[in-house]
């Protein structure tokens, strides 16, 4: 087996075999991704694919069992620091805190992402402008709405400006008014500070109205991967992503997911 390194990547997400297993049981197996510089990407594919076991190795929360990754050109492995200093991450659930002001919420995290004291007010402030919630920054969190906790949350995991923002289900229990604020508001991040975006999502709508390319998980393995336009060509003329899904997938998606997975993603519609 080739146990050479992987060199330093011309893209911002690059994997080489990477590999999660728990005991016996394989949930990620030889992931090779790249995700270029700029793009949004999104991650699909049925419950127990995988996706949420990816998500958590890139952005340091899981140690891979094998295989290599670099993110923003650092060493998933040896430079996990510097990899969290490169990213934002918005999981599923909810992780604002309902019990502080919207204000009090982005403060906080400027703290924690050691942003300079002389800096903070002004990165808050922009924030609140971006994610259109400077009116309610003095309101609890607990009494906004699902679309801008949402909001709120990316506002707090960018505040440190990152490479990288990945977003486990970002639209998850939203209604169809909220959730295209937040599509907007992560093109907006994209054009203005060239966030590159990693999601996952059980949504084809969004892929198709977000992402410049996808990956489509199944059985732990990335199966396919291109822009939206190559996936749906790839299987008729006037196919689209829900058929393209289908034919990886096929009745197990169905069958997919044990009740751990089937109350996370209840509890996180809940929430919203």
């Amino acid at each position: 087996m080739d146990t050479s390194p992987l060199p330093k990547p011309n893209f911002l997400i690059e994997t080489k075999r990477l590999s999660k297993s728990f005991g016996d049981r394989p949930a990620v197996d030889q992931v090779d991704l790249r995700v270029g510089a700029g793009e949004i990407f999104g991650l699909i594919g049925p419950n127990g694919a995988g996706k949420s076991t990816l998500i958590k190795m890139l952005t340091t929360l899981l140690p891979p069992t094998s295989g290599d990754a670099f993110i923003a050109g650092f060493d998933l492995r040896r430079q996990s620091r510097d990899v969290r200093a490169a990213i934002g991450y918005v999981p599923q659930l909810v992780s604002a805190d309902g019990a502080l002001t919207g204000y009090e919420n982005l403060l906080l995290s400027a703290r924690l992402y050691l942003i300079p004291r002389s800096e903070r007010a002004a990165r808050i402030k922009e924030a609140l402008e971006m994610t259109g919630l400077t009116e309610a920054a003095d309101r609890l969190a607990q009494h906004y709405s699902g679309g801008m906790l949402r909001r709120l949350e990316i506002a707090q995991s960018t505040l440190h400006r990152p490479r990288l923002l990945v977003m486990d289900e970002p639209t998850v229990g939203l209604d169809p008014v909220a959730r295209d604020m937040v599509w907007d508001h992560v093109r907006d991040l994209r054009a203005r500070l060239g966030t590159t975006i990693l999601l996952t999502t059980h949504v084809m709508q969004e892929v198709d109205a977000l992402c410049d390319k996808v990956g489509i998980l199944h059985r732990g393995k990335l199966v396919e991967s291109g822009t939206p336009a190559e996936l749906k060509a790839s299987i008729g003329p006037k196919a689209t992503l829900d058929d393209v899904f289908a034919a990886v997938a096929g009745k197990e998606a169905d069958a997919s997911g044990d009740y751990r997975d089937i109350r996370q993603t209840r509890r996180s519609a809940v929430s919203g």
